[in-house]
């Protein structure tokens, strides 16, 4: 499998990317907005999740597809980023038809990053309804990385986190990529080194090229856990050009997880709400066999793995006094070597 131009989600046609945050906040939203209604589904593995609209997604129900998928900061605060990207995209005449009315469909995603260090005495109102509509209006085919969007204020156990993303063509020519806020209750990198765990998928230099180390060094495999209860969590996107069912959708989130497990040690423990959608925007016609389908699930998990480690290897710390430090400060050797 090969990466896409831009080893980015909006490798996939049919999608674009937006993104806003706020720095005196210290968080942010993205939005992937599908140019006309994908069928989608939702795998939640973690044990403390935060949702909008996750039900509907499930193969049985009726709704068939959504016109937008949101990952937010601000924990439960956070779910009003929905609110705002419905109201823009309802101002364009999106959504179901209910009658003479429209109603958007815009499931959600949140991650809690309210003890960053950011501003969050918001008063009334929080501004993610605000923060949502923002990225909506600025959604297009460039996906940055790092510190930014819903990755902006995130972390991991011994490093900023960030917002990550990838993408590859099967053997079979459907695109698949991937959209990722990593906010861990774990470490995406091996003990105290920089090695990240998801290197057996790294394409080409991606995030550094160094490989795992071998051996392992000594309590590479111990856990070091970040902060408490719901202090966590990483959401995610994973979508393809193929024209998947919303069952299809589900076995490819579904698997998708593996990605997470492979790039984060731990993931989907009891302190965190890992979630990944699925998305299909049938752009690509070619016909879903099972054996189509199975690649396509097995390169969302690979895909996923590696927009973890990018999203880490890209972030930048927050300007706050104890922040996490950056993967590039901290191993600012490496990263030299790395680009030579």
């Amino acid at each position: 499998m090969t990466r896409g131009a831009s080893n980015t989600i909006t490798d996939v046609p049919g999608l674009v990317v937006g993104a806003a945050h706020d720095a005196r906040l210290a968080s942010g939203v993205s939005v992937v907005l599908f140019e006309r209604p994908a069928a989608a589904s939702v795998s939640i593995l973690g044990g403390a999740p935060g949702t909008r609209d996750t039900a509907l997604l499930e193969p049985e129900m009726t709704v068939e597809a959504v016109d937008a998928l949101v990952l937010s900061g601000g924990s439960a605060f956070g779910l009003d980023a929905a609110g705002g990207v419905m109201a823009g995209l309802a101002a364009r005449g999106r959504g179901f038809p209910v009658g003479p009315v429209r109603v958007p469909i815009v499931p959600q995603a949140i991650l809690f990053d309210l003890l960053n260090g950011g501003d969050k005495e918001w008063g009334e109102r929080p501004p993610y309804f605000e923060l949502g509509r923002a990225a909506l209006e600025n959604a297009s085919a460039r996906t940055a990385l790092g510190t930014v969007g819903a990755g902006y204020g995130a972390t991991t156990a011994d490093l900023k986190g960030g917002l990550g993303s990838a993408s590859v063509v099967t053997p079979r020519g459907f695109t698949v990529g991937a959209l990722v806020a990593v906010n861990a209750v774990g470490t995406v990198t091996v003990g105290n080194g920089p090695h990240f765990w998801a290197a057996p998928y790294e394409q080409s230099d991606e995030f550094g090229a160094l490989g795992i180390p071998s051996p392992l060094p000594q309590g590479a495999l111990d856990l070091r856990l970040k902060g408490g209860p719901g202090r966590n969590t990483t959401i995610a996107v994973v979508a393809t050009d193929a024209d998947l069912t919303k069952a299809q959708c589900k076995r490819t989130a579904s698997a998708a997880h593996d990605g997470l497990a492979r790039a984060i040690r731990p993931a989907h423990t009891p302190l965190d709400g890992d979630i990944v959608f699925a998305a299909a925007t049938a752009r690509n016609p070619a016909p879903v066999d099972p054996f189509a389908l199975a690649e396509i699930a097995s390169a969302a998990a690979d895909v996923l793995a590696r927009a973890v480690a990018r999203g880490v290897h890209a972030a930048t710390a927050l300007p706050f006094s104890g922040a996490q430090p950056d993967w590039r400060s901290r191993f600012a050797a490496f990263q030299n070597r790395s680009a030579r």
